[in-house]
């Protein structure tokens, strides 16, 4: 799928009828949140979920703008970490919510990373059958994938994401300058899923990325707005087509099927998503290398590329069958067979069906 559109826009619909909502991709953006919190018609409570780590760096900046905009403010935090995005975290924000008195005329705003996304976005989706909610990403990862599509929901311990809903935010303001508070590790991370967009969707991109990867690694903010709204217009166009993975959304998986496993046998304290996903897409380009899909040459740019954004290609030790059924419990699973997401050189994607054993050996996993 070629990229379509200019770079320089700094708001971009995703369209999905009465579902549609806008991206806003802006430096010092933060502080516009109440005003549009206004225009969409949200009223009532506003219920910011974020975690220990965000809320001391942004919570007063986005509670000081939805209090100026004439909203009622309750803040929500949860601990920070893959390993709190699940029930007992889910029960405890529900108890909060009930104590704030946070009903079907309030809005729940996410404030943080992709747990803090996934998770307030699934609060959002159950809570009183469903409130309103807007996406405030403050990581790479989630500011590139996890705050644009509808996908929400919390892990369970056989597997990531395995409880959910698609239910779409109203609107997702994303500042790239809460990316400057970052840490190096957690923005690398992020440059997992940029990388994604590139190999499985469009070489253009992955020759920008390569391009202007020192820009990148410096955060240069004008470099990162362009890089953050060609993930988001490439994801906005899957998800147009295909908003609940009936099918072609499935493409935006590739490096997820053994990324997702290495960090659930890491019981999600090993691996950050971003390195599991760039591990995972090491392993995807084996498999495209082994059914002929993919050159040698390419996997080797790719491999590269991966490296310069500071990311590990070593594949961690694991035990084969807890990996084998940890893979046959992906959410990609069907009777036994996996969708799997290869590619077709660079920029180009292909779907193949193989069970969990033929995975690793095709990935080379196989001793």
């Amino acid at each position: 799928m070629p990229f379509e559109g200019a770079y320089h826009l700094s708001t971009l619909t995703v369209n999905l009828a009465e579902n549609s909502y806008d991206i806003v991709v802006e430096c010092g953006a933060l502080a516009s949140l109440g005003q549009r919190c206004v225009s969409i018609g949200l009223k009532g409570i506003a219920a910011v979920i974020s975690n220990s780590t965000v809320t001391p760096l942004y919570g007063h900046t986005v509670r000081e703008s939805l209090l100026a905009a004439g909203f009622s403010v309750e803040m929500i935090e949860i601990p920070d970490g893959e390993e709190y995005k699940n029930s007992a975290t889910l029960n405890q924000v529900y108890n909060d919510l009930l104590k704030a008195g946070v009903d079907r005329s309030s809005f729940i705003v996410a404030l943080g990373g992709g747990v803090v996304g996934d998770l307030a976005g699934y609060a959002a989706a159950t809570w009183m059958r469903g409130v309103p909610f807007v996406q405030v990403p403050t990581t790479l990862l989630a500011q590139v994938d996890s705050s644009v599509g509808g996908k929400t929901g919390i892990d369970h311990p056989n597997g990531k994401n395995l409880i959910g809903a698609f239910y779409q935010p109203r609107l997702v303001l994303i500042d790239v300058a809460t990316l400057l508070t970052l840490d190096k590790r957690h923005f690398c991370a992020g440059l997992g899923e940029v990388i994604k967009y590139g190999v499985a969707l469009d070489s253009s991109f992955f020759e920008y990325i390569d391009a202007n990867i020192e820009a990148i690694m410096s955060m240069d903010l004008d470099t990162l707005i362009e890089v953050v709204l060609r993930c988001c217009q490439l994801k906005a166009q899957v998800v147009e087509l295909d908003e609940k993975e009936a099918g072609l959304r499935t493409v935006l998986n590739y490096g997820h099927t053994l990324g997702h496993a290495f960090e659930a046998i890491g019981d999600y304290r090993g691996l950050v998503h971003g390195e599991a996903v760039a591990i995972g897409m090491i392993l995807a380009a084996k498999v495209s290398v082994a059914k002929e899909l993919c050159s040698p040459e390419d996997f080797a740019k790719i491999s590269a590329l991966i490296v310069r954004c500071g990311l590990s290609v070593k594949i961690p030790d694991f035990d084969r069958k807890l990996l084998l059924s940890t893979v046959a419990a992906d959410k990609k699973s069907k009777s036994g067979s996996i969708t799997f997401i290869c590619n077709k050189g660079i920029g180009m994607y292909s779907m193949s069906h193989h069970t969990p054993d033929e995975l690793l050996k095709l990935s080379g996993l196989e001793a």
